[in-house]
Formats: structure tokens, C-alpha cells, sequence
């Protein structure tokens, strides 16, 4: 595909629908600098990667277009982008000792354990969090069926794909970016919770441990994204004795 097809199109599409790029930036949630790139075919203000195509397929389910196809045209238009080969270069230098390729293996492995170990760590910590919480909200409901408020609310959020997740907790900002599969975020608030995700199907929430079970159809619209509200009431358990929102 030449140069400036895919950019000239996207933007043909986005004008003959009298949509601006401010607003498909609300309704993708993907910063107006990297749209402006992508009509301009300007790649390397792109992140890449599975970024990048997944910028292409939220645009297209905003506009309306057929994702595959539009996948397809990005991926033919970055691939006329040759890297131009770096001139050779003649290595003047003496051999390095043989030995220095196995400490640097030796150096890899234990650089290696170590993450293993953190991410062990990590998990135990997690999962003995999850265990105090959820046991501690077990005695709360049957110790003669009280119903005390705790005095403040906890939140877990991860995703299983990446997401662009916004979270207030009364009122205030505590996170506006970018969550990774395997990212673990905890806050606290005193009232209640607002969260906006890109893609709700994939966002994981627990309040106070509970696994919270139905999200009110978060980021399902393609003009528009939703936002989830959870406080004190959500803790009440329903006739399943699971918290929902």
C-alpha cells in the first residue's frame, strides 16, 4: 500500500461521518497525538505493538468500519517502512576473553531467579491479603447476622487485556492510565468508588475482597464509555451472599 492510503482513508471516514478528533478521542479514550499520527502515518509517535492495532480496532468499532479490514490496511502500510540498513562496521577490536560469555550467563540466571522469586513473593502476598479480607468479611456474617458498615472501602483492580482505566475515589483521581494483564491496583476510599474502563469486560473488581460479580456493561458502547459507581451499599450481601454493583 502506498504512502498516505490508510492515513488519507481513516481520516476520509472520520470527516464523512462529521466525527472531529476530539471527539473519537472521548469515545476511545486514545490521546488525540496518536490519531493525529495514525492519519498522518506518522509510525514512530505510535507505542507499537499490540498497542497500535488495538488503537486501529477501537477506532474502527467508533466509526463503524469492518476491524479486520482496517487491521489489514495498517498492517500493509507500516510494512512499506523499510528500515534503512545501518552501514557496516568494521570491528577493530581485540576478541573479548572467553570467560566474559559465561559470567554474563551466570549474571542472566540469577537476574532471571530473582524476578521468580519477586513474583512469588508478590502472589503470596496477594493471595494472604485475599484470604484476611475474605475471611474477615466471612466472620462479619456470621457473627449473629450483623450488618456493621466497615469504615472504609477497598478495591481491586486488574484486567485480563490491556485497558485504559480511570478510577476516583470520593471524588478524587487516583488513577488515570494504562493497566497491563497482570497489574494488581489497590485503593481505599470512605464513600464510594467511580470506575471507567476502555474495555469492561475484561476489568477485574473485588470490594473489600468480594468479588464484585456484574459490571453494568462497561466501555460496551462504541460512542461512549461507562462508568461503574460502588460504595457502602454494594457491600450488602443479595440472597447469593455475593456483592454486585
Amino acid at each position: 500500500m502506498a504512502k498516505g492510503n490508510f492515513g488519507e482513508r481513516l481520516k476520509r471516514e472520520r470527516e464523512m461521518r462529521e466525527v472531529s478528533l476530539a471527539e473519537v478521542t472521548s469515545g476511545t479514550r486514545i490521546g488525540q497525538r496518536f490519531l493525529e499520527a495514525l492519519e498522518n502515518e506518522e509510525w514512530d509517535k505510535l507505542p507499537g505493538g499490540i498497542f497500535s492495532r488495538g488503537f486501529v480496532r477501537s477506532i474502527a468499532r467508533y466509526l463503524g468500519l469492518n476491524e479486520e479490514d482496517l487491521l489489514s490496511e495498517f498492517d500493509m502500510a507500516r510494512g512499506d517502512q523499510k528500515m534503512e540498513a545501518p552501514a557496516p562496521y568494521e570491528n577493530r577490536l581485540p576478541s573479548p576473553p572467553k570467560w566474559i560469555p559465561a559470567v554474563a550467563l551466570v549474571a542472566l540466571v540469577a537476574v532471571l531467579a530473582g524476578f521468580i522469586y519477586a513474583g512469588r513473593y508478590g502472589w503470596r502476598r496477594y493471595s494472604e491479603y485475599r484470604s484476611t479480607h475474605l475471611s474477615g468479611a466471612a466472620n462479619n456474617s456470621s457473627a449473629g447476622g450483623s450488618t456493621k458498615t466497615p469504615d472504609k472501602l477497598e478495591l481491586t483492580v486488574s484486567t485480563s487485556v490491556p485497558s485504559h482505566v480511570r478510577i476516583l475515589a470520593d471524588s478524587q483521581i487516583l488513577l488515570d492510565a494504562d493497566v497491563m494483564p497482570g497489574d494488581i491496583h489497590h485503593f481505599s476510599a470512605v464513600q464510594e468508588f467511580q470506575i471507567n474502563a476502555a474495555d469492561g469486560a475484561a476489568l477485574h473488581l473485588e470490594l473489600n475482597g468480594r468479588p464484585i460479580t456484574s459490571r453494568a456493561a462497561l466501555g460496551t458502547s462504541s460512542r461512549s464509555s461507562a462508568t461503574i459507581v460502588l460504595g457502602q451499599k454494594d457491600l450488602r450481601p443479595p440472597n447469593d451472599g455475593t456483592a454486585r454493583p
